[in-house]
């Protein structure tokens, strides 16, 4: 199986569908309020603001080992956001987002166990056409 193949035809859980339709509401918020150009931390301090002003549980920057020939390597990767102890965010401001941006998040999904993801670019005239669903 490649990397890019889906892990499991098992449907996504509830709670991770409705934690992902929260941060896409929150993220259309952000951007109606703030517009692309800016830099990625300050989309993803805006979004945990308002994920949490929701009543969501947002953990940042969360440090996940990788073990590579045997051995744990702590903090090998960062998580930019866990939502609700159930979906990995991806926070970017980039010009587009390229294959290797979503194999990115689909290799946080792997290691990390999750099953869904959202890729987010905040930096686009229409949020709608910056936002990526990735599924493992």
């Amino acid at each position: 199986m490649s990397i890019m193949e889906p892990y499991s035809r098992d449907p996504i859980p509830l709670k991770v569908d409705d934690t992902a339709s929260l941060v896409v509401d929150a993220a259309f918020c952000v951007h109606r309020e703030l517009g692309p150009g800016l830099l990625e931390s300050a989309y993803e301090a805006c979004l945990v603001d308002e994920l949490r002003r929701r009543g969501a549980v947002v953990k940042t920057q969360v440090s996940m080992p990788i073990t590579y020939k045997g051995t744990e390597l702590k903090d090998a990767y960062r998580i930019d956001l866990l939502v609700n102890d159930c979906l990995v965010v991806e926070v970017k401001s980039i010009e587009s987002i390229l294959p290797v941006h979503k194999a990115q998040l689909l290799t946080y999904l792997k290691f990390s166990g999750y099953r869904l993801g959202l890729l987010i670019n905040f930096n686009n005239t229409l949020l709608k056409n910056g936002i990526k669903r990735i599924i493992r």
